[in-house]
C-alpha cells in the first residue's frame, strides 16, 4: 500500500475558550513526535501517515438503535472522540463518521435469529422506524453530554440501494445462495480472519452454524425474508425481498463517505473478532482497494463491572442517565474513561466514578483560580504565552508526548494535574496551556463550576436550597460556639442523606450519600 507523506502544515484548531490567534511557533503541536497508533491488524504501534495529505478520515462503528446505549458502549465513542481531537490538534482536517445501524443487526453475531430492530419494535408495539428515531436521538444526546464532537451520523437504511449494488458486484466470484439469503464465501479472499487472529484467538467461533454454509465462518450478505413472513424493513433485491446483512453496511457507508482506502477504522474489541473481519473480506472482494479498506484498525477494550462485561443482553445495564440520576456529572464518566488506556479493560465502580468526579472538581477549581488571577480578559491572552514559562512549556511537551504515544491519556491527565497545581507560574500561562490540553481531553474545564460537580442523586429527599440553608445556620452556630445546635443540624442533614464534609480542601460543603 502506498501512503502519501504526512502534511507538514500544522494549523491550530481552536474551540471552547476563545484565545488570540497563535503563531505557528506557539501552537500546541509544534515540532511534535510522530503520532503513534496501535494497529490491531498488525498488533503493533505504527506512525500515523495520512492517505490524503493534510486530512484524517476516520470511521467508527456506531450503535444499533434498538435500545438505550450502556456506558460500556459509550466508552468506544469517548475513545474515538479523543482520537479525533488528537488528530485535529496535530493539524489534520478531520472527517469522522459514526454510522447508525437501524436495520440488519441480528440478536447475536450469528447468521440466525431476529433482527434487533424488528424485535424491539414488536415488543414496544411501534414501528421499527419510530424505534430507530427515538434511540438515535437518545444516543446523540449522550454524545453531547459527554462533550463528544458531533461527527456525521448516516443511517444504514439510507444506503440500502448501494448495499444491493455492492452485493451484486461481488456475487459471482465471492458469494453463493441459500434459501435464507446470499452468503459470502470466506475462502475466496486471502487471510480471512487475520484481524481476529482466529486461528489462535478463537474469535470466529462466535459465528453460529447455518445449514448449507460452505465454511463455518461464511456470513450473510443479504437475508431473504422467509415465505409467509413480512418485515417492517425490507427491500426488493435480486435474491428476493429482504434486508442486508449487518456487516455490509459499514463497507458500503465507509466507501461512500470517506472513500476506499481511508485512514483509521475504530470500534469495540468485540468487533475485532467477527464484524470487522467480515467487513475486511467484503472490502477485499469489492476491488476498490487491495487491502482491508482502512490503513489502521483500532479497538478499545471492554468496560467491566463486578458482574462481568457490560452487555445489553442481560437486560440490566448502566446508562449515562443512570449515572446522572445518581448525582454524577457525565464528564466525570469521560474522565474515568480517560484515566485508563483505551486498550486496557476498565472496571466500573461507583467509588471509582466518585473519585473521577472529585478529581474533575479539583481541576475545575484550580483552573477557575488561575482565571480569577488574570490581569487581562482571556480573549486578549496571546495564544503562545505559555512559551514564556519554561516549566509550562516542559509540561506541554510532556502532554504532547503522552497523547502522541497511542493516546496515553492516563499520563496526559497526570501532566494536566501538575500544570494546574503550579504555584509560582503566570496564571495566563497556566490558563492557555490548560486550554490547549483540554482541546484533546474534552473536559470543559473553562465551562464547569464546582457546584456543577456536587453529587446529589435524583432520589434525594432534600433540595439544594434547603441544604445550603441548613449549612449556613450550622456555620453560624459553630461561630457562636453553639456546638449542640451545630450537632443537631448535622444529624438532621445526615438523616436526610447528606454527608457534611467539614474541612474538605476542595471546598465541598456537602454531598448527598449515594
Amino acid at each position: 500500500m502506498t501512503r502519501l507523506t504526512s502534511c507538514r502544515s500544522r494549523q491550530l484548531y481552536r474551540g471552547g475558550l476563545t484565545l488570540a490567534p497563535a503563531s505557528r511557533k506557539g501552537a500546541l503541536m509544534t515540532d511534535t513526535p510522530p503520532l503513534m497508533l496501535f494497529n490491531s491488524l498488525t498488533r503493533s504501534l505504527e506512525p500515523f501517515r495520512p492517505l490524503h495529505a493534510g486530512e484524517a478520515r476516520v470511521y467508527t462503528c456506531g450503535p444499533t438503535v434498538y435500545a438505550y446505549q450502556h456506558i460500556g458502549n459509550m466508552r468506544a465513542y469517548v475513545f474515538a472522540d479523543t482520537l479525533g481531537r488528537t488528530l485535529s490538534v496535530h493539524g489534520y482536517k478531520l472527517s469522522h463518521v459514526i454510522n447508525i445501524t437501524d436495520v440488519g443487526h441480528l440478536t447475536s453475531d450469528a447468521d440466525a435469529g431476529d433482527d434487533k430492530m424488528e424485535k424491539a419494535a414488536a415488543a414496544a408495539g411501534k414501528t421499527a422506524w419510530d424505534i430507530a428515531a427515538y434511540y438515535q436521538a437518545d444516543f446523540e444526546s449522550d454524545l453531547a453530554r459527554l462533550n463528544i464532537r458531533k461527527p456525521q451520523h448516516p443511517r444504514a437504511t439510507d444506503y440500502v440501494p448501494q448495499m444491493i449494488e455492492w452485493a451484486r458486484s461481488i456475487e459471482a466470484k465471492h458469494c453463493y445462495r441459500l434459501d435464507s439469503g446470499l452468503y459470502f464465501d470466506t475462502a475466496t479472499v486471502p487471510d480471512y480472519g487475520r484481524l481476529a487472529r482466529a486461528s489462535t484467538d478463537g474469535g470466529e467461533s462466535r459465528i453460529d452454524p447455518v445449514p448449507g454454509k460452505r465454511n463455518p465462518v461464511d456470513f450473510a450478505i443479504w437475508r431473504t425474508t422467509p415465505a409467509g413472513e413480512t418485515r417492517q424493513m425490507e427491500w426488493d433485491s435480486p435474491w428476493g425481498r429482504g434486508a442486508p446483512g449487518w456487516h455490509l453496511e459499514c463497507s458500503v457507508m465507509s466507501a461512500a463517505l470517506l472513500g476506499h482506502p481511508f485512514d483509521i477504522h475504530t470500534g469495540g474489541i468485540d468487533h475485532r473478532e467477527v464484524h470487522h473481519p467480515c467487513e475486511i473480506a467484503q472490502n477485499q472482494a469489492h476491488g476498490d482497494c487491495d487491502h482491508s479498506g482502512a490503513g489502521i484498525w483500532m479497538h478499545n477494550n471492554f468496560l467491566i463491572d463486578r458482574r462481568g462485561k457490560m452487555s445489553k443482553s442481560s437486560g440490566e445495564f448502566l446508562r449515562l442517565q443512570t449515572l446522572v440520576d445518581r448525582g454524577f456529572h457525565p464528564l466525570a464518566y469521560r474522565l474515568m474513561c480517560l484515566s485508563a488506556h483505551y486498550r486496557s479493560e476498565l472496571e466500573f465502580s461507583w467509588e471509582g466514578l466518585l473519585a473521577a468526579q472529585t478529581r474533575l472538581k479539583r481541576m475545575v477549581m484550580a483552573h477557575a483560580k488561575s482565571l480569577d488571577q488574570l490581569r487581562e480578559p482571556p480573549a486578549q491572552i496571546p495564544g503562545d504565552c505559555w512559551e514564556r514559562e519554561g516549566v509550562t512549556r516542559a509540561l506541554v511537551e510532556r502532554f504532547v508526548s503522552a497523547v502522541s504515544n497511542d493516546l496515553n491519556t492516563a499520563d496526559a491527565l497526570t501532566v494536566l494535574d501538575e500544570l494546574l497545581a503550579l504555584k509560582r507560574t503566570a496564571p495566563e500561562c497556566v490558563v492557555t496551556a490548560a486550554h490547549e490540553m483540554d482541546r484533546v481531553l474534552g473536559l470543559n474545564l473553562g465551562r464547569l463550576s464546582r457546584t456543577d460537580l456536587r453529587v446529589r442523586p435524583k432520589s434525594a429527599t432534600i433540595d439544594a436550597e434547603a441544604i445550603e440553608a441548613r449549612l449556613a445556620e450550622r456555620r453560624e452556630a459553630r461561630v457562636a460556639k453553639d456546638f449542640a445546635r451545630s450537632d443537631t443540624l448535622r444529624d438532621e442533614l445526615i438523616a436526610a442523606g447528606v454527608e457534611v464534609m467539614d474541612g474538605d480542601p476542595l471546598g465541598w460543603d456537602w454531598r448527598v450519600d449515594i
